[in-house]
């Protein structure tokens, strides 16, 4: 497994709750091609885990492992704490799946594909009736509901997706690539659905190709490649894993710019614009050492930013060119 930095309790000794999803060491392969190559995961209760990677580096698979559609060749998890090979039942009744591509049927209605997922999870009628017009209503799907949705936009399905999947009222949900061919402004609508979905208690899986996605939702974000875990980490986490990082600092008064040079021993110049770009990962540790430095030679600046390198950064350099691996440098704390 990658490079990773583990979360710590606020309070120290207090017991940690049970993650809403544990795995250890999953495998599988299909003929001679291996697809997972014994991944770790574990995804705490109530937050969004995104799972990046390229085309083809298993995220799918991981997908239907972890929901009991495919068998794992080897490896272990839990799910809602439930062995996913023993209490396969457990896991379905505990989960709820979107996938990447629509599950709805277009020659019906949107009331009539909610209503039949409300019978498939042996809701009561008056229940059933009760769980799809709340639904239908929170999706913003209320004015479409008696239209077929073969008339629905691709936003609109894939929020009616989303709002079958939750029927049965899940507390772990799988987004297998919710937003892929979804314009702007529908996959902006998906975030927030997402969010609400999590600030009610519901543990999100969400695999994506977009970068700004998983930046924007998830609280840990693992890049898969080649069937491993390159990395695990928060957004800034991965993006201090990767070179480029720097502290901008500007002066108005030329000697203050002058001083602060020799200070902090060769930080790259722009004499023009009295400008200092000083190599940083970002972290405190790094910027208190910075700062300290500048007030031991009695230097103010008149700013200070902050560059750290985003998530394509990360991307590019854990998935390499041509889907070669590179190898990152450790996250500084």
């Amino acid at each position: 497994m990658g490079p990773s930095v583990m979360p710590t309790s606020s309070r120290e000794g207090a017991p940690q709750p049970p993650p809403a999803i544990s795995a250890t060491g999953l495998r599988k392969s299909y003929g001679d091609k291996t697809v997972l190559d014994g991944i770790d995961l574990s995804v705490p209760a109530g937050s969004v885990f995104a799972l990046l990677g390229p085309n083809g580096a298993g995220k799918t698979t991981t997908v239907k492992i972890l929901t009991t559609l495919v068998s794992a060749d080897g490896g272990q998890a839990r799910i809602a704490g439930h062995d996913l090979t023993t209490e396969a039942q457990a896991v379905r009744a505990a989960i709820g799946v979107t996938g990447q591509f629509s599950a709805v049927d277009g020659l019906i209605t949107g009331e009539e594909n909610m209503r039949l997922m409300a019978d498939l999870h042996h809701l009561p009628k008056r229940e059933g009736r009760r769980v799809v017009a709340g639904l239908l209503e929170r999706f913003d799907l209320t004015d479409a509901a008696k239209k077929p949705v073969s008339t629905y936009s691709g936003g609109m399905k894939r929020r009616l997706d989303i709002a079958m999947t939750l029927v049965g009222n899940p507390r772990i949900v799988f987004l297998d690539e919710p937003t892929t061919g979804l314009d702007p402004r529908s996959r902006h609508s998906m975030w927030q659905i997402v969010r609400e979905l999590v600030s009610g208690g519901v543990t999100v899986f969400l695999t994506t190709q977009y970068l700004e996605e998983a930046d924007e939702l998830a609280d840990r974000i693992a890049v898969l490649n080649d069937g491993r875990i390159a990395a695990e980490g928060t957004a800034d986490e991965l993006k201090r894993l990767v070179p480029g990082g720097h502290v901008r600092l500007r002066f108005t008064d030329p000697v203050a710019y002058e001083n602060a040079a020799s200070a902090l021993r060769a930080p790259q110049r722009d004499d023009a614009a009295l400008t200092l770009r000083i190599p940083s990962d970002g972290s405190q540790r790094a910027l208190r050492l910075l700062l300290d430095r500048l007030d031991a030679a009695g230097v103010e600046a008149g700013e200070l930013t902050v560059h750290t390198p985003d998530l394509d950064d990360v991307f590019f350099a854990l998935t390499g060119e041509d889907g070669v691996p590179q190898q990152p440098k450790e996250a500084t704390r």
